[in-house]
């Protein structure tokens, strides 16, 4: 089926959905983006039983018959501004197997460490793998902190460490940019300039992409391990992302400015994407999603959104009791 790729994205089980006036409904078995404002009719059409998110932005409806056949076929519904800001999710009931759930509750303080300990040493060595991969030197300090991980007996610790890993990183990543980009400061609620504007925009598609693999797998996003309870808050997704900010999202990034994709003039006054450059940025973050790479624990090519699932079925095996450890995705070079 061809459809226009700066309006819907087809991955083999994920959709976006960005044309403004649109309409999600279905005929028979198939799942069917309907152009209601405009007189192009159908957009994209694609396979209810291939499908597990959906991800639409902005004026996007749904016709009831589609929510009833999302329901029952498992398709979680995720809902962004224009802009993509994060607003809320549709979940299936069969996305919340109550032994699952139990497990999850029921995990101690001392296995949520050993959790935590394995997922921010792999994003400390993530980190360094990236600067390296960019051709940045001086990285003792944060190979250094990486050394110590293993000594926090709290989590409070285990914070402190991360933290000064991240700070250190931050101070670092300007010598991963070329041209007229810099990096000088992390700023965020609002980012303060471009560069940080795509990173706050990448964290906000990545960690979708996480909640999403989460939730697949039966896990609950909002009960965190490392990250704290706060209502509204997906505490578990912020950390399972932990270990993909270096090595997928500010890789990512950096791509897109360094590569001239994204420019300086592809944002309004408010630091936001150009209308036109968010659905850029959108295809590029799904083929970068379905790019390959030789997975470090398992030896075998995956895609990196694939990657993240596996991720999320590893850590669910860890809070079952199915593993006894979490591994961490950590590349090593």
């Amino acid at each position: 089926m061809s459809m226009k790729a700066s309006e819907q994205i087809f991955d083999d089980s994920v959709v976006y959905v960005t044309k403004q006036g649109t309409q999600v409904r279905v005929d028979e078995g198939r799942i069917v983006i309907w152009d209601v404002d405009g007189d192009e009719g159908e957009l994209g059409s694609f396979p209810v039983k291939k499908l597990d998110t959906i991800n639409v932005f902005g004026n996007i409806n749904f016709t009831t018959p589609f929510v009833k056949r999302a329901n029952d076929y498992g398709i979680v519904l995720n809902y962004f501004t224009q802009n993509g800001k994060y607003k809320g999710s549709f979940i299936p009931k069969k996305n919340t197997i109550a032994e699952v759930r139990r497990k999850q509750y029921g995990i101690t303080g001392d296995e949520e460490l050993e959790i935590a300990k394995s997922m921010i040493k792999a994003k400390i060595k993530n980190s360094r793998t990236f600067l390296k991969r960019k051709g940045v030197k001086g990285l003792g300090k944060i190979k250094d902190i990486q050394s110590r991980i293993e000594e926090s007996e709290k989590m409070k610790e285990l914070r402190g460490y991360e933290g000064v890993a991240t700070e250190e990183y931050f101070r670092l990543l300007d010598g991963a940019l070329v041209g007229d980009w810099a990096f000088t400061k992390r700023t965020k609620n609002p980012p303060k300039d471009h560069i940080n504007s795509l990173m706050s925009l990448t964290y906000v598609m990545m960690k979708n992409e996480v909640i999403s693999a989460l939730r697949q797998y039966n896990l609950d996003p909002f009960l965190g391990i490392m990250h704290t309870d706060r209502h509204g808050r997906p505490s578990l997704a912020l950390d399972l992302l932990e270990e993909f900010r270096p090595i997928f999202c500010d890789a990512f990034t950096t791509r897109l400015v360094n590569r001239g994709t994204i420019t300086h003039d592809d944002f309004k006054k408010n630091n936001h994407l150009k209308d036109e450059k968010f659905k850029t940025y959108l295809e590029k973050f799904d083929s970068y999603m379905k790019e390959e790479f030789k997975h470090p624990h398992f030896d075998y090519k995956v895609s990196k959104r694939k990657s993240i699932r596996m991720q999320s079925v590893l850590l669910r095996k860890r809070i079952t009791g199915e593993m006894d450890e979490y591994h961490a995705l950590k590349f090593k070079r």
